[in-house]
């Protein structure tokens, strides 16, 4: 692999996962593998996004082989809420934002009358359609483990994320309540999202907003990765894990080769 040419001034990039890196809860393909390592090699590299830290390692970590350096690798679990560095051969927590008994009720309890209210619930789900992950709470329509077409077919538009996010943010007014994957919202504590793990990347590395570069495929107003554009950082919006691999391609030199 040849060295990457960096011709831009950034020295971070973001990415989220599902929709960006693969395909919803599914693992990443040899293409973007070999991409992410490429970046490893000469620029840091975060991935935040809605999935757990176990998703985090079954979609992504155990498929990079022969990484120059995990210390360049930075994961945002939840959204943001949780940020951990390689430290001494593992995985250590920068932080871990979680959320109280209470506020994981509410949000359950606030994401289950809206689904009812707005004809989205159903009782036959693949897997469960609640999970809590800690520092956020995800309601997924179909359930955790929904095949990814049926997912896809399920809301094309975002029309119905976007009815529901509204209905759980105006009752829950002191958390975050954000658009996730392709069935799924995500409910945070107030104020602690993709933004939030971006400044504290920032703090981390030592940089501005024009220092880094986000791909992500939800930045639309009310999509979870909305908050990094909103903050001034440069984004680039991608239609799944082909078109990533293209656009980091384009921006960062064909060392990375084409997706196959």
């Amino acid at each position: 692999m040849r060295q990457l040419d960096l011709m831009k001034p950034y020295r971070a990039v973001m990415f989220d996962l599902d929709g960006t890196l693969a395909a919803s809860k599914s693992d990443i393909s040899p293409a973007t593998a070999r991409m992410l390592c490429a970046l490893l090699a000469v620029i840091d590299v975060c991935i935040i996004s809605g999935g757990s830290l176990e998703q985090f390692e079954a979609q992504v970590l155990r498929h990079l082989d022969g990484l120059p350096d995990l210390k360049r690798l930075h994961l945002m679990p939840t959204c943001g809420t949780r940020y951990l560095r390689w430290e001494a051969a593992g995985w250590s927590d920068v932080y871990f934002e979680k959320l109280s008994a209470d506020e994981k009720n509410r949000a359950c309890d606030v994401l289950r009358d809206g689904a009812q209210t707005l004809g989205y619930w159903t009782d036959d789900t693949w897997g469960a359609a609640f999970e809590d992950r800690g520092s956020q709470i995800t309601y997924s329509a179909l359930g955790q483990s929904a095949p990814v077409d049926v997912k896809l077919a399920w809301d094309p538009d975002n029309s119905k994320k976007e009815s529901l996010r509204a209905f759980a943010a105006q009752r829950l007014p002191d958390l975050e309540v954000k658009s996730g994957g392709s069935t799924s919202i995500d409910v945070t504590r107030r104020g602690i999202d993709k933004a939030y793990g971006a400044r504290k990347l920032m703090s981390a590395l030592l940089l501005t907003e024009r220092e880094i570069l986000f791909f992500g495929d939800r930045l639309d107003p009310g999509g979870n990765d909305y908050p990094v554009k909103a903050m001034g950082i440069d984004c680039i919006e991608v239609l799944g894990w082909e078109d990533t691999i293209s656009k980091v391609a384009n921006t960062f030199g064909q060392a990375l080769g084409a997706p196959r």
